[in-house]
C-alpha cells in the first residue's frame, strides 16, 4: 500500500509530526510595540503662575516606553548609571553650570548599569520608561522633573 500524500508532497505521518510538534514549542511571542517617539519641543505645555506645565503628551505616556534624541551633556564622572540627555550640545556639565546657563529642555536618563558615554556633540538616541513628577535621586541629591528609567541609548 503506498503513502497517502497531501497536495504539498506531506505524508499523513509528516502532517501528525508536524501537529504533534506545534504542540509542544512554544508560541512566537508577539512582536513589541516601537516606543512612542517623544521630541523636546513636546515636553512641556504652557506656562502656569507655578512655571513650565508637562504637555498632555508627556503626561498621557507616563508610565510608558518612549524614544527620544539628542545629546549627552558632559558627565559628572567617566562612568555612571545616568546622564543629562539636553537638546542641543553642551560644552560644559549643566550640574556645574548657574542657572543663567541651564537648558531648558533636559531630561535625566537612568541605565541599568554603569557606562562609559560618548563625546559631547555626538547625536545619540535614548529609549526608556517616562517618569513625570518631580523627583530627588537619594543617591546624587540631583532634583529631576522628567526622568527615563531602564533606559539604553545608542549613537543616533
Amino acid at each position: 500500500m503506498g503513502k497517502i500524500r497531501s497536495g504539498y508532497g506531506f505524508s499523513r505521518r509528516d502532517v501528525l509530526a508536524m501537529m504533534c510538534l506545534s504542540s509542544i514549542l512554544p508560541a512566537a511571542k508577539p512582536a513589541l510595540a516601537a516606543p512612542t517617539q517623544l521630541g523636546f519641543d513636546e515636553l512641556y505645555g504652557k506656562i502656569s503662575p507655578l512655571g513650565l506645565e508637562f504637555s498632555d503628551k508627556v503626561k498621557s505616556l507616563d508610565g510608558q516606553d518612549v524614544e527620544m534624541s539628542g545629546f549627552m551633556a558632559p558627565p559628572l564622572k567617566a562612568e555612571a548609571k545616568f546622564f543629562v540627555l539636553t537638546e542641543i550640545p553642551m560644552s560644559i556639565c549643566p550640574f556645574c553650570s548657574t542657572d543663567a546657563d541651564w537648558p531648558d529642555n533636559i531630561i535625566v536618563i537612568y541605565l541599568d548599569e554603569a557606562q562609559t558615554f560618548v563625546q559631547p556633540g555626538v547625536r545619540i538616541a535614548v529609549a526608556g520608561k517616562l517618569e513625570v513628577g518631580s523627583w530627588t535621586d537619594q543617591e546624587t541629591g540631583f532634583l529631576s522633573r522628567l526622568r527615563l528609567r531602564n533606559a539604553s541609548y545608542w549613537v543616533a
